[in-house]
C-alpha cells in the first residue's frame, strides 16, 4: 500500500543519487516505475507507447510495477506479465513485477503518485523525472489520498506533464519544474474512414469507474436525447461492468484499439467528458474524424480553445444534449468539425511526444534533486 512506502519515505527520505551524472547526450537508462493497472487503463497505455518511442531513439527502456493497490497480490509473476503485454500491446516491453533484481538507472521516472515515494527510495539513480498524466488529487474527495498526491508535486521532481495546461498548473499551484508533451494518437489505426458514416449513432466513452469522466452527467443528457429523439441509436463503452441507463441503449463494454477505430468511423457524434486533463479518447475520436463534444473545462478551453476541433458544452445535460441534436442536425457542420479534428490530429504523433519527454529527461538529468 502507498502508505507503507510514503513511511519509509518519511523515516529515511530519499536514497542518495549517484555522483556521476546522468549522461547529457546519447542512450539513456530509463527506469520507468508504474502503478497498478487494470483493463482499458488509458494512463498505462499512454505510458507503453511513450517507452516504446523513446527506446525507438535509443534509449534503454525497462518498467517495474510498484502494486500499490494490491491488485495483483494474488496473482503470479507470469499471469501479471502476461495481463500487462494483453491489456497495452506491451508484448516489447518486459515489465518487472517486483525490484529483486533493481540494478540502478540513469533517470528513474515516476509516472503516478503512488510511484513517487518508491522511485525516491530506489537506489542507484543518477536522476530521477516525474511523468505526470492528470492533476491526480482530483480523483479523490478530501481524504489523505488527495493529500499525498498533491504533495508528490512539492517533492522536487522535474515534471513532464501531458498538456501546457497541467504543466501551468504544476508550476503555479506547487512551484514544481514542469515542462508538456502533448498527447496523440496511433494515426496508423485512428485516421479518417473512407467509408460512409451513419447518421443516427452516438457514443459515450462511459468509463463509470473512473469519476473525471463525469458519466452520470453524461448519462442525464443521453437520457433527454433519447427522450427527444426515441430513434437515435446510443452506444456506450469503456467500462467492463454493466451501467444502469433508463433509455434504450447498447453496451459495448471495453474495446481493443482496432474495434475502437472501427467503431469512430461509423459514428455520427461522439462525447467524451474530461474533468481534469483533456482525456486521449478525443484526441483518437478527432483523428478518426468523429465529431466529438467535450466540456468546456478549465483544461479543454486552454488546449483547444473555445472554437477549436471540439464541440465544448457547459457541465449540463441539457446543454450537452443540445450540442449533440446540433451535430446531428447540421450535416455542414459535422464535416467543419470532423475536419478541424483531423488537422490538429495530423500534426500530433506519438513520435513526437516521444520527443518530448526525451527533452523533459534530459532536463531532469542535469538538473534533478535527490
Amino acid at each position: 500500500m502507498p502508505a507503507a512506502t510514503l513511511l519509509e519515505l518519511a523515516r529515511h527520505g530519499p536514497a542518495p543519487l549517484v555522483d556521476a551524472a546522468a549522461p547529457a547526450s546519447g542512450a539513456l537508462r530509463i527506469a520507468t516505475v508504474i502503478p497498478s493497472f487494470r483493463l482499458g487503463s488509458g494512463g498505462h497505455a499512454t505510458i507503453v507507447r511513450l517507452m516504446r518511442g523513446l527506446r525507438a531513439r535509443g534509449h534503454e527502456v525497462s518498467l517495474w510495477l510498484e502494486d500499490c493497490e494490491d491488485r495483483h497480490a494474488g496473482e503470479s509473476p507470469t499471469l501479471t506479465e502476461r495481463s500487462f503485454e494483453r491489456f497495452f500491446g506491451a508484448e516489447d516491453l518486459p515489465l518487472h513485477t517486483g525490484f529483486e533484481r533493481w540494478q540502478g538507472a540513469d533517470v528513474v521516472l515516476a509516472t503516478g503518485w503512488q510511484t513517487v515515494a518508491r522511485t525516491l527510495l530506489l537506489p542507484g539513480a543518477q536522476a530521477r523525472a516525474y511523468l505526470v498524466q492528470d492533476h491526480e488529487p482530483d480523483f479523490y474527495p478530501t481524504s489523505a489520498e488527495a493529500l499525498w498526491a498533491a504533495q508528490t508535486y512539492r517533492l522536487g521532481l522535474p515534471c513532464i506533464a501531458a498538456s501546457e495546461w497541467l504543466a501551468r498548473l504544476l508550476r503555479e499551484r506547487y512551484g514544481a519544474n514542469a515542462c508538456h508533451f502533448d498527447l496523440a494518437a496511433d494515426r496508423d489505426l485512428y485516421r479518417p474512414s473512407l467509408g460512409e458514416r451513419r447518421k443516427d449513432l452516438v457514443v459515450f466513452y462511459a468509463r463509470a469507474v473512473t469519476p473525471r469522466r463525469a458519466v452520470p452527467l453524461g448519462l442525464a443528457a443521453l437520457a433527454e436525447l433519447a427522450a427527444r429523439r426515441p430513434g437515435v441509436d446510443i452506444a456506450l463503452y469503456g467500462e467492463s461492468s454493466a451501467l444502469h441507463a433508463p433509455f434504450a441503449h447498447r453496451q459495448l463494454g471495453v474495446l481493443s484499439d482496432s474495434s475502437l477505430a472501427e467503431l469512430y468511423a461509423q459514428a455520427t457524434v461522439g462525447m467524451v467528458l474530461s474533468l481534469t486533463n483533456p482525456s486521449l479518447t478525443g484526441l483518437e475520436m478527432m483523428a478518426c474524424g468523429l465529431p466529438c463534444v467535450e466540456l468546456a473545462s478549465d483544461s479543454m478551453l486552454a488546449t483547444f480553445g473555445r472554437d477549436g476541433p471540439l464541440v465544448l458544452s457547459q457541465p449540463d445535460p441539457l446543454q450537452l444534449c443540445a450540442a449533440i441534436e446540433r451535430l446531428l442536425d447540421d450535416p455542414a457542420a459535422r464535416e467543419q468539425t470532423s475536419r478541424d479534428g483531423v488537422e490538429l490530429m495530423a500534426r500530433r504523433s506519438w513520435r513526437t511526444a516521444a520527443e518530448q519527454v526525451e527533452r523533459g529527461l534530459r532536463l531532469a538529468a542535469t538538473a534533478s534533486v535527490g
